[in-house]
């Protein structure tokens, strides 16, 4: 009988570690969403015709910049200035929201479409976040599928930018909501099964899964029912 005590004792500090990890995950996520907001209501009135007129300057500008600040919050993740990078960062993706937000408003029902994304982008990470959750299934699985999805996805996006066909650009926004929503399944089981001890880090991998899928939702939604003046 002790071997079974031993296990069932080593089990508690375990299930204690993981529930701290995923409450301060999305209590840090929840704060994230503050710049985030705050940084899109600025980018909707700043001028991006230069990115248009630059596309590779701002682009290579832009993955600089969150590149020092991924660097930066890796270097950091067990500080607080850890988080301070975090939020900096989600106010910057926030900003980067802005063209996406214009062309949005652009519709006779782009408020109604940027709130339709939005709340179905928070159903889905509600109910695949409860289901990694509650169900403590391993999605571990899907990682290599995860990566490899997402590769061929940049590849061809990048490939789409040559041909701009808008029914392959639909498609692509497609594949990439499916995409996201698996990785919020494999993000948020990796805390359950405690293979991310570290809530900053955890907080940074869904932020971009829910981002992503944000985006992507709301440009299937303009393309699908966006309402033309």
């Amino acid at each position: 009988m002790q071997p079974d005590f031993q296990i069932a004792s080593s089990a508690v500090p375990f299930e204690s570690t993981t529930h701290k990890v995923l409450r301060n995950t999305y209590m840090l996520l929840g704060l994230t969403m503050v710049p985030t907001v705050i940084g899109a209501v600025a980018g909707m009135s700043v001028d991006f015709s230069f990115a248009a007129q630059h596309p590779i300057m701002f682009l290579l500008g832009t993955l600089a910049a969150m590149m020092g600040l991924f660097y930066g919050i890796q270097a950091n993740r067990d500080s607080t200035l850890g988080v301070v990078l975090l939020l900096a960062l989600t106010g910057l993706m926030g900003m980067l929201l802005g063209p996406i937000l214009q062309h949005a408003m652009h519709f006779r029902n782009g408020a109604q479409l940027v709130t339709l994304a939005a709340g179905g982008t928070g159903i889905i990470f509600m109910t695949l976040a409860g289901i990694a959750t509650t169900s403590k299934k391993d999605f571990s699985f899907l990682g290599n599928f995860l990566m490899v999805g997402i590769i061929l996805l940049i590849v061809a996006s990048l490939a789409n930018m040559f041909f701009q066909i808008p029914a392959f650009a639909l498609a692509l926004s497609g594949v990439a909501v499916l995409l996201f929503s698996g990785f919020i399944l494999y993000d948020v089981s990796r805390i359950v099964q405690g293979g991310e001890t570290n809530y900053i880090m955890a907080t940074l991998a869904i932020y971009l899964d829910i981002y992503n899928l944000f985006v992507n939702l709301l440009q299937l939604l303009m393309a699908l029912m966006g309402e033309r003046d």
